[in-house]
């Protein structure tokens, strides 16, 4: 049983189900959490990623499945018997306290003696960056300040895992940038798994090792951060994230060669084993590459297509430049460099072929 128990990850959330009404906000989720990771669970609003995260800490009860840490069944524990941390999009500090008392508060189960307790609170404060502000009223904080207090104070107990809920979302846009980064080097200096809830896409990608897209209560993709950019496995992955054309056409052949074919272009894409419907490719703005002319130069390994320049969209660093295909879909080509383009013009777009992506279809 020990080595059973060595052996599992640390946590194990098993074909969960949970619904609200008529609502199903966990379809069978199935995911594992390793020691040290940093797991985010993205989404959009209503996904199901609170719902899964709230189950984790025991704040909810699955209708199906179970919950396993270090292998042992937690499902039926009661929060503050699942050696958890959590963090919220509000603070939740005492108002009422310095700084030091909330970060100490999360030690008041322990026997440390006073000495200990100021040591570790010390010791905390140098972690989330906040040396000297022991005796600080905690309202006089900064929001960014008063979130890293509330780290400190979740980090207190050493928790096993700490679960975070949407905690940047309230803070502007160069503070939550800032937190990300000093959040993924408290996570690798205390070596503490995160299981963090966002939906923030590039909030996922900046901090995370793994990353599990949630749709309608069902896990849609687990994989590291630039697989699932590069990689996306179903329409609903690659529309997620900003930046990617879904170009929609039909799958000719199966087995082992199946061709995608579309107004504008085929595709040999191999065997496709539970093809979308309807049948269809990602390919990213940025991967799209523009020529002026309507026939031109087609480089080994790429993909060759004929359009015509609708609209064009300056963004600051780059430029978006939306075309009509052949079939009246529209693909848009990010590019950093100008481009002496008119509304109406007839341009040959290419792409590395191993840049088009074909896509599954969603679960259900």
């Amino acid at each position: 049983m020990q080595a059973a128990a060595a052996s599992a990850p640390l946590l194990h959330v098993r074909t969960v189900w949970k619904k609200f009404g008529d609502r199903v906000t966990a379809a069978g989720v199935d995911l594992q959490v390793g020691n040290g990771e940093f797991f985010t669970m993205l989404g959009p609003s209503g996904s199901g990623k609170s719902t899964v995260l709230r189950m984790i800490s025991g704040l909810e009860q699955p209708d199906g499945g179970r919950i396993l840490i270090n292998g042992e069944d937690v499902t039926d524990l009661p929060p503050w018997r699942r050696g958890l941390g959590m963090v919220f999009q509000q603070y939740a500090n005492f108002p009422h306290m310095t700084v030091a008392q909330n970060i100490g508060y999360g030690l008041r189960r322990s026997n440390l003696d006073r000495a200990a307790l100021r040591e570790r609170v010390s010791e905390l404060l140098d972690l989330v960056s906040l040396p000297g502000f022991e005796d600080k009223p905690v309202t006089k904080l900064s929001g960014g300040e008063q979130q890293r207090v509330a780290i400190a104070r979740a980090l207190a107990p050493r928790p096993r895992l700490l679960l975070l809920d949407e905690p940047l979302s309230a803070l502007d846009e160069k503070i939550r940038r800032e937190m990300q980064v000093q959040l993924k080097d408290i996570q690798r200096a205390t070596g503490t798994a995160f299981v963090y809830v966002t939906h923030d896409q590039e909030e996922a990608l900046t901090m995370s090792d793994r990353v599990a897209v949630l749709n309608w209560g069902y896990l849609v993709q687990v994989d590291a951060p630039q697989a699932l950019f590069r990689q996306p496995r179903t329409k609903f992955v690659a529309q997620f994230f900003r930046g990617s054309n879904v170009v929609e056409g039909r799958f000719i052949g199966s087995g082992t060669q199946t061709v995608f074919d579309c107004a504008a272009f085929r595709l040999d894409c191999g065997a496709v084993a539970n093809p979308a419907n309807p049948p269809a490719v990602a390919i990213r703005n940025e991967d799209i590459r523009i020529n002026a002319h309507s026939v031109g130069n087609v480089a080994e390994g790429e993909t060759a297509f004929d359009a015509v320049l609708e609209r064009v969209v300056y963004r600051g660093i780059y430029t978006d430049f939306q075309f009509k295909l052949a079939d009246g879909q529209i693909i848009v080509a990010s590019a950093t460099t100008n481009q002496d383009l008119a509304s109406g013009a007839r341009v040959r777009l290419a792409v590395k072929t191993d840049r088009i992506i074909p896509l599954h279809a969603e679960p259900s």
